[in-house]
């Protein structure tokens, strides 16, 4: 073993046991490993970075702008909406809402697919009574199995591809070059996670009757000898740190002021909506010199005279539900015969019938809120929304939700106007749960959206252009038809993916350029496989399967692909049907919730632990085991 070997070899487990230990972000491990490389001089500086020029990379930003898209114009929506089966059982239901996924996730990006899908799936299992992850899970296998059936399907098939091109193919593989294979394990496996629905855990609903939300709803006055007058909100709020309470509202001069801002002065007459626990409010308001203006219990609401707030979730008929709604009203309703209203008649009444409703956001695993909290986004003063509670891995956060850390797959519940939560998730990348109607600003847009992906695809497939010259076009037609804005078209792109993988490109190629790949291939060979061609690219696809599950699929695909070809090269066979099958395991992540973004998205609406993806996915994945093996040799012999 040369030096350079084993500093490769040394860079590559690092990065590996990072990707594992997931403590940092996987772009930020890939360009350490890139930067390590360069610095040992494994990797020359003047390549270092060209890896952002790959036409793997600059093909899946293509395609995450062409599927935003076709998700802006409505596109999808109205596939979904006009294919999916009304009054269906629930097996017809599954087949069509997972059949739907998979076919998207072909062409579209696959998380795309899965989130626009998601409100549906959630309406499925409240129509039909069934636990929401009984229908997520299958739906989100199958957006990932449907991903493994063309070129631009899924990132890995894009680096696979990649790889073939670079030796001495004239080109990598073509759009449906993936299908054969790739179609049967996702046609078998889609049939089997609707079949084996019941498999999955049966989980209680991460609704909101199952949030912590504080037991009271209460209104409190501000007095003149108040500790907390004409002091500020935020300086208030550190108070409460200790007492489990937040201060969701304020009322002033009859007119509600909801989530308001941490900078605004708290004046002598001001009433203060609190969320309290029973056993601390007393202490609170003895403590701060506040006067109870009016407390209603949420296990015992009264119901008011009229409703101003509407509640909007995924259970509008669940007790809790109405509990909220009616506790809200009540706080929002102030006590006009008590205390004159000072304010015009036509402000008070604009503030009164503002739509304020409750809804359930699930954070993407791209979106940039990971790590930080609601006062760190300054949630109150810029969107005027109060984040009342968090589930995550099926539990209920019961720290000061303010300072919570939100992570991918935290299931959020926010109160605030409708355009308000609708543009936080627009802004952060998060996932409304609410049912939404099918809006379709402009049909025309939709239909060029369609054709724009349709001759993107068309250009790619028949090698009339490279897949990257094929979808930069793409890109630049929907620019300028408008069908995505050109100053939301860098906003489309998961960008954490194009650097992983522009980081991940060059080292890869080390390995292959050192030797180390084939090393590495030349040690499986001989004591795994011994020779054996068959069980060579088994192990090529067990491994790759195992790994897919633990890390970036993306990253997988780069780390196996000279693994694999160096496999095929030291067997003396045809190095096609071993990059076949780092494609075909690399998109098979089912073990785990950190294995694909898709798995990580229904976590926290689904309820489930992490221990709960095997017993549904560790099933599907020995029957792609057994239907790709046979099949790789088949389509590509060895």
């Amino acid at each position: 073993m040369t030096t350079p070997q084993s500093i490769i070899i040394l860079i590559l487990l690092v990065t590996v046991a990072m990707f594992l230990w997931g403590r940092w972000r996987h772009d930020m491990i890939a360009l350490a490993a890139l930067l390590a490389c360069v610095v040992c001089g494994v990797i020359d500086p003047a390549i270092a970075f060209n890896g952002f020029g790959h036409p793997a990379v600059i093909t899946v930003a293509c395609v995450l702008v062409l599927s935003a898209g076709l998700q802006r114009s409505g596109a999808v929506d109205v596939l979904a909406r006009h294919a999916m089966p009304k009054k269906s059982g629930l097996m017809l239901s599954l087949a069509a809402l997972v059949g739907i996924g998979a076919l998207l996730s072909g062409f579209m990006n696959n998380v795309g697919a899965l989130a626009l899908l998601m409100p549906v799936a959630l309406q499925v299992a409240n129509r039909l009574e069934v636990p929401p992850g009984r229908v997520l899970m299958p739906l989100a296998f199958g957006t990932i199995l449907g991903g493994m059936t063309t070129l631009i399907g899924t990132p890995p098939n894009l680096i696979v591809s990649g790889f073939r091109a670079q030796q001495g193919n004239s080109a990598g593989f073509a759009m449906f070059d993936f299908t054969p294979v790739g179609i049967a394990v996702a046609l078998t496996g889609c049939i089997f996670v609707v079949l084996a629905w019941r498999l999955v855990p049966a989980r209680k609903q991460a609704g909101t009757e199952g949030f912590e939300t504080g037991a009271y709803l209460t209104e409190a006055r501000v007095t003149e000898k108040s500790k907390i007058a004409d002091m500020r909100l935020y300086d208030i709020e550190k108070e409460f740190d200790d007492s489990g309470t937040q201060i969701v509202g304020l009322i002033r001069n009859n007119v509600k002021i909801n989530a308001p801002s941490g900078g605004r002065m708290i004046r002598s007459g001001d009433i203060l909506v609190l969320e309290a626990e029973v056993d601390s409010l007393g202490t609170i308001l003895s403590t701060l010199g506040l006067e109870l203006e009016e407390s209603k219990t949420v296990e015992k609401p009264a119901k008011p005279e009229s409703e101003n707030v509407k509640t909007e979730t995924r259970t509008n008929n669940s007790n809790s539900t109405a509990e909220l709604k009616a506790a809200d009203s009540n706080v929002v309703a102030a006590k006009t015969e008590e205390k004159p209203a000072e304010s015009k008649p036509a402000e008070s009444k604009s503030q009164h019938a503002e739509d304020i409703v409750l809804m359930e956001l699930v954070v993407r695993p791209e979106s940039n809120l990971q790590g930080r909290s609601a006062t760190n986004i300054m949630l109150r003063s810029r969107y005027s929304l109060n984040l009342l509670a968090v589930s995550r891995d099926g539990g209920r956060s019961k720290s000061r939700l303010r300072n919570f850390r939100m992570q991918a797959g935290d299931l959020l519940l926010l109160q605030g106007t409708s355009e308000s939560v609708l543009e936080f998730a627009s802004d952060y990348g998060c996932v409304p749960l609410a049912k939404r109607e099918l809006k379709i600003p402009d049909k025309k847009q939709a239909a060029l959206a369609g054709i724009i992906m349709f001759f993107a695809v068309a250009g790619a497939a028949f090698g009339l252009l490279p897949a990257a010259i094929s979808f930069a076009l793409g890109v630049l037609a929907s620019m300028i038809f408008k069908t995505v804005p050109p100053r939301s078209v860098y906003s489309s792109i998961d960008w954490p993916v194009i650097v992983l993988l522009a980081a991940l490109i060059p080292v890869a190629g080390a390995m292959e350029a050192t030797g180390t790949a084939e090393l590495i291939a030349s040690v499986l060979m001989e004591y795994v496989a011994q020779g054996n061609a068959i069980v060579a690219l088994g192990m090529v696809l067990v491994i790759t399967m195992f790994l897919s599950d633990l890390m970036n699929n993306a990253a997988t695909a780069a780390v196996m692909c000279p693994i694999a070809i160096g496999a095929a090269m030291t067997l003396g066979v045809n190095a096609d049907s071993f990059l076949m099958a780092v494609a075909i395991g690399a998109s098979c992540a089912f073990l785990t919730p950190i294995g694909h973004q898709n798995n990580t998205l229904i976590l926290g609406p689904g309820g489930f632990k992490f221990s709960d993806y095997w017993r549904l996915g560790l099933p599907l994945e020995i029957l792609v085991v057994v239907v790709a093996l046979p099949l790789l040799t088949v389509f590509w012999p060895l």
